[in-house]
């Protein structure tokens, strides 16, 4: 787990299941277009050829924040619900 996601966990507090059930669904509904799916995938493909420039290096990062991000809140509002909590990939 990065400090990031230790940080944000911290302050989510996912395991308290305490949302409302409308917030939950909503959140439950928040995802990623199709558009930046894809352009994550691209700069996957790069890092793991070692091709990343600093610029796409940097919006990797990004992305990877905005998607523990959305697996925090998500495992918060799956607990709020009774569901049990998957990660997000």
């Amino acid at each position: 787990m990065s400090r990031y996601s230790s940080i944000l966990d911290h302050v989510i507090q996912p395991g308290k299941g305490n949302l409302s059930e409308a917030l939950a669904q909503y959140i439950l509904s928040l995802d990623f277009p199709k558009e930046d799916r894809d352009r994550y995938q691209e700069l996957s493909a790069k890092a793991d050829e070692g091709l990343l420039s600093l610029e796409e290096k940097s919006e990797l990062e990004e992305f990877l924040n905005v998607n523990d991000f959305l697996a925090t809140v998500q495992a918060k509002a799956r607990r709020s619900l009774g569901e049990p909590s998957t990660p997000v990939a």
